[in-house]
């Protein structure tokens, strides 16, 4: 029982972290290796000063969506992880987790239907003239759908997980 909990701690723990990486970090869109776009700038390096210069993204209604998206995944996440400390210690023999489950797959979701929407609306979200086949996905992006599976794992075993002392 205590590898069992051991190990789902670890994989929730590792992709909330993962989450983190994805929501936070500058690779959404690479357009080249010295000029990269995410959910909240577009960057390019400066070999000069070996530096990352940084504006903010042009806001959309479809970008907006995807950042809010990410951050309600974040949460979700995180309350999950809270509540099932938290029912560890409170809850009685026998009991099951739902509600660390039900969060899970919240913020399982939440991914998806991020990743849905800039895959399908990246043109829209870039805002930019030039041509997407000359760019490619960043391995945030790559993270995040990464962390769509192992989420929608660990709230299955979330919901099948019984308290046992």
């Amino acid at each position: 029982m205590v590898c069992l909990l051991i190990s789902i701690t670890v994989l929730h723990l590792s992709t909330l972290a993962m989450l983190l990486i994805a929501t936070l970090e500058k690779s959404w869109w690479v357009w080249t290796e010295l000029e990269v776009s995410d959910l909240w700038y577009n960057c390019f390096h400066d070999n000069r000063s070996d530096t990352w210069l940084c504006a903010a993204t042009d806001e959309s209604d479809w970008l907006q969506s995807v950042q809010a998206l990410m951050i309600l995944s974040v949460v979700f996440s995180c309350i999950s992880f809270l509540v099932f400390v938290g029912q560890l210690v409170t809850m009685s023999k026998g009991g099951l987790f739902y509600f660390t489950g039900l969060c899970q797959a919240f913020a399982g979701f939440t991914v998806f239907a991020a990743c849905l929407i800039f895959t399908f609306h990246r043109k829209e979200i870039l805002n930019d003239s030039r041509d997407l086949s000359k760019g490619r996905f960043g391995y945030c992006f790559i993270l995040a759908w990464v962390c769509v599976p192992l989420l929608l794992i660990s709230a299955v075993l979330y919901v099948h997980l019984r308290k046992k002392q």
